[in-house]
């Protein structure tokens, strides 16, 4: 790394909390050298309340520009000069293009989920989906797995913020794909939970729980949900594998983890930042095995 770095390298940045845990570094300084590119990457631990700070830091050091994790996708939204239609449609960032001062909000996460899901030989179209979550990931899931034809989805999430916005997505959802239907109920309601999932072929958690620390909690106390022929998926990519994804597969679910959606989803943000692809096979077989 210190033979790459010069007085003109342009850095790159990850903000949200946590992100010790981070893959993101490794994945897009290797792709930044193998390329050739003079760019370096840098994770920092910003809360929601240093977002203001962090975008101003994004300008003062003319980044190229940054990545955005949870819980502070929602919140860089008000600083973009731009946005991208589905960073408007879905109402959160996790790729921010700095060009000259001007800031465009981009979000990648949805169309990283369903590169993850198909790399892992599912496709969503004609399906029904439980997705617990209504958060920035949770909404460009929605949205994208509606866009790819899904047929159902049942949103679960607590009576907050987060489940009044859902109501708006669910509208957008609507509107642009009206064959797709689109419920939200409160996930406190744990028999309404285990009714929508019984009938559900693939159930995602787009939330933060079971992320490390906090690896023994899981949004789906009752394992007796899970079943041979439901996909369960998971966001979460610390611990690999999570207490929701480890009780489906007891029960002989398939499953799959969330690193997938983060190399996706990177490799469409990499493309946005350098106008090149990302070398994702090599990226996958040396990081994300």
């Amino acid at each position: 790394m210190e033979k790459r770095i010069s007085g003109s390298t342009r850095l790159l940045s990850l903000i949200g909390t946590p992100v010790d845990h981070s893959k993101s570094p490794i994945m897009y300084n290797y792709s930044f050298q193998k390329a050739g590119l003079d760019y370096a990457y840098l994770a920092f631990d910003i809360p929601v309340s240093k977002v203001a700070d962090a975008i101003a830091a994004i300008k003062t050091f003319n980044l190229r520009g940054s990545n955005v994790t949870m819980p502070c996708k929602s919140e860089v939204l008000k600083y973009m000069d731009e946005l991208s239609p589905a960073a408007r449609m879905i109402g959160a960032v996790n790729t921010i293009i700095n060009e000259d001062g001007k800031l465009t909000g981009h979000i990648t996460d949805g169309l990283g989920f369903a590169s993850n899901l198909r790399d892992s030989g599912v496709d969503v179209a004609g399906k029904k989906m439980t997705i617990i979550g209504a958060g920035g990931a949770a909404t460009a899931i929605q949205v994208q797995c509606a866009l790819d034809g899904a047929k159902e989805i049942a949103i679960f999430n607590i009576k907050d913020d987060f489940y009044e916005k859902a109501k708006q997505t669910i509208a957008s959802i609507k509107q642009e794909v009206p064959d797709c239907i689109v419920h939200i109920y409160d996930l406190n309601d744990a028999a309404k939970l285990h009714e929508e999932i019984a009938t559900s072929d693939i159930l995602v958690n787009a939330t933060l729980v079971g992320m490390h620390p906090h690896e023994n909690e899981t949004p789906v106390k009752d394992t007796t949900v899970f079943r041979k022929d439901l996909i369960v998926t998971d966001v979460v990519y610390n611990p690999k594998k999570t207490r929701l994804l480890l009780d489906a597969e007891a029960a002989g679910s398939k499953t799959i983890g969330g690193l997938g959606m983060l190399l996706w989803q990177g490799a469409e943000a990499y493309k946005l930042f350098t106008g090149k692809d990302m070398p994702v096979s090599e990226v996958k077989d040396l990081y994300f095995n």
